[in-house]
């Protein structure tokens, strides 16, 4: 099977399983990250072929809501991918990617060693940030019935990825525990320049957040 037949064919898949999720983790946040990996890709040289199934599978079981379980996505790839014919040693190389890819409150070594990793987790983060990152954080925040903001709750550094998963929150405290640290945390100079319009947006953002929340002239 040719390699633009797996991408469309995986593609579909991908969109059988997330599509009209309402969490921020859908479909179209799946083909964001994917466009923004092709173009991150062909800046920095890396494989387009791996870069284009590892944005395609990076959520196909989100870590989130597998009861923290993060091996279900890597195995359901595993199986997707050895279906169509991919090689193991490019099925491996996903895995890895995947595995490592997501931030877990930064209690887990998530750096990438591949140039294929690095752009994956680029795009990936860009997603989290900027005006659709916002629109996306309250989404989950939603979804988790956490509080929009609650100056009695503070933004904590977690000692380890269990307390992070049991973690009591609001979501304009991710901001400071997540989102505004990932400009600082990007791998490719491709993925550092994008995020600097999005940060600073976010930044803007939250300039009149509290300002309306407590009732300031925003003119």
């Amino acid at each position: 099977m040719n390699k633009e037949l797996i991408i469309n064919k995986t593609m579909e898949y991908v969109k059988s399983k997330l599509e009209g999720e309402g969490t921020g983790h859908d479909y179209f946040h799946i083909l964001r990250v994917y466009k923004t990996a092709i173009y991150i890709c062909e800046k920095e040289g890396a494989d387009l072929f791996v870069v284009g199934l590892t944005a395609l599978l990076h959520d196909i079981a989100d870590w989130k809501f597998n009861d923290g379980n993060s091996d279900i996505g890597p195995r359901l790839t595993r199986k997707w991918l050895g279906d169509l014919g991919v090689d193991d040693f490019i099925i491996n190389k996903i895995n890895m990617i995947i595995k490592t890819m997501s931030f877990k409150g930064g209690t887990t070594n998530s750096k990438q060693e591949t140039i294929e990793g690095k752009v994956v987790q680029d795009a990936d983060r860009l997603d989290a940030i900027g005006a659709i990152g916002i629109a996306r954080a309250f989404a989950y925040g939603g979804y988790k019935q956490r509080e929009l903001y609650n100056p009695n709750i503070k933004p904590q550094k977690y000692k380890d990825f269990d307390q992070y998963k049991v973690s009591v929150d609001t979501t304009v405290n991710h901001f400071y525990e997540k989102l505004l640290l990932l400009k600082d945390l990007m791998n490719t100079q491709s993925g550092k320049t994008m995020a600097e319009e999005r940060h600073k947006f976010m930044m803007t953002y939250l300039n009149h957040f509290f300002k309306e929340w407590d009732c300031i002239e925003t003119n």
